[in-house]
């Protein structure tokens, strides 16, 4: 799957906990977990999906830019 166009991964660091469940999911290693809160590498994520199902706090997602 390509990366959409204008979006960025976003992480609710108010939801986050650092459980790592997403982190684990990652096919391409673009999550880490930092103290208790998961930092995405936005150039490397493919916006494939696989970890937001995953979050039990439902705090990922892929949302469009600002700048649109």
């Amino acid at each position: 799957m390509p990366r959409l166009a204008a979006h960025s991964f976003v992480v609710d660091e108010d939801r986050c906990f650092g459980c790592a469940a997403c982190v684990a999911l990652c096919p391409v290693s673009a999550l880490t977990l930092v103290d208790i809160l998961v930092f995405v590498e936005e150039p490397v994520c493919t916006h494939c999906n696989l970890c937001i199902p995953a979050c039990p706090v439902h705090a990922l997602s892929i949302e469009p830019t600002e700048d649109n």
